[in-house]
């Protein structure tokens, strides 16, 4: 599987020190962890959040690019309702160039009520239309009227989402899902064959909020308030909009290791602990693409460089015997193609 970086280039007010600065090391980063032997570098998606979230990831996947020579790079998610299919394709298509044929368009549908106000979309027509504009963005690609037309004919899309319905999409669509839940699997793969695709052509991607340490317990103590900033803000934005008030999250209960054999969103682990999760998950899914979290939020540059130091010069080839699951980029293509 390609193990890589995930960026969201936050900039929190309790630490802040520039988006200036954030924008500048995260190139900077991605530039060091792709000379590394890094599989892939991807990007995520918000709006109007205080600490700067990044908004428009196919503008910042133009940057990786220029400054990168070998790893995929991928968004996760570009919210696909919230700009036109024209648009979207054109994008894509200038990074693939700029990036010599490496870009991996995920699409999502998102969540939050403000973001579709502000772009004047129905949020309860998000998965109709992220639906459409993958369908449309395929058709726009494979029809020759962008310009410049992308290297990887077609560009390998992925669909994001928690749950069944975006699975069924992106079976639908012939599409790789941006997950890795176990339990969508069957779903996925059921959409898969309903619309004419083999099981064999599921891929999963997705992911993964571990912190890489010689010493979780020491690092955990130091790396905790950030992680419960991150989870705070994620939980309070995604009730802006809905009806009754904006509660808190009982953060001591998300943030308790093991209780019902669950695991906090975030979490300090070794390299060995995350290579065991990673060679399970592998063997229960498809897996194509994992990608760890370069940071969390505002935590300090120290542990973040040890983080990324661990996972490309030390989890990536304890991973090298496991392979990148799913079909190859060619029978991808090819099974696309058939399907506009």
């Amino acid at each position: 599987m390609r193990v890589g970086l995930y960026f969201d280039l936050r900039d929190p007010p309790p630490w802040r020190v520039g988006w200036h600065r954030v924008h500048a090391r995260a190139l900077e980063t991605a530039a060091e962890a792709d000379r590394r032997g890094v599989g892939s570098i991807w990007l995520s998606e918000h709006h109007f959040f205080e600490d700067g979230y990044l908004p428009q990831p196919l503008v910042f996947a133009a940057a990786v690019a220029a400054r990168t020579r070998h790893a995929r790079i991928g968004t996760a998610v570009v919210l696909a309702a919230l700009r036109s299919a024209l648009a979207l394709a054109e994008e894509a298509a200038v990074v693939d160039v700029v990036s010599g044929g490496r870009l991996e368009l995920g699409l999502g549908a998102g969540y939050r009520i403000p973001e579709y106000e502000a772009f004047g979309v129905d949020v309860a027509a998000r998965f109709t239309l992220l639906e459409e504009r993958g369908r449309e963005v395929s058709e726009l690609l494979a029809s020759e009227r962008v310009t410049p037309a992308p290297i990887q004919s077609p560009l390998p899309m992925w669909i994001g989402g928690h749950g069944p319905r975006a699975a069924r999409i992106a079976g639908r669509l012939g599409a790789g899902l941006l997950s890795l839940s176990p339990s969508l699997l069957d779903p996925y793969r059921a959409a898969l064959e309903q619309a004419g695709h083999p099981a064999d052509l599921a891929r999963m991607a997705g992911p993964l909020s571990y912190v890489l340490c010689e010493d979780p317990e020491r690092t955990w103590a130091t790396v905790r308030e950030y992680a419960e900033y991150q989870w705070r803000t994620y939980d309070s934005y995604a009730q802006e909009g809905r009806d009754g008030a904006v509660r808190a999250p009982d953060l001591p209960a998300v943030f308790a290791s093991g209780q019902a054999g669950t695991h906090p969103p975030v979490r300090a682990v070794t390299v060995e602990q995350a290579a065991a999760e990673l060679r399970a998950a592998a063997a229960a899914m498809p897996v194509q693409h994992v990608f760890i979290w370069e940071r969390v939020a505002g935590m300090p540059d120290a542990i973040a460089d040890r983080h990324v130091e661990l996972l490309v010069d030390h989890l990536i080839p304890e991973l090298s015997e496991v392979p990148a699951a799913g079909p190859s980029a060619e029978r991808v293509a090819a099974q696309q193609l058939r399907s506009l």
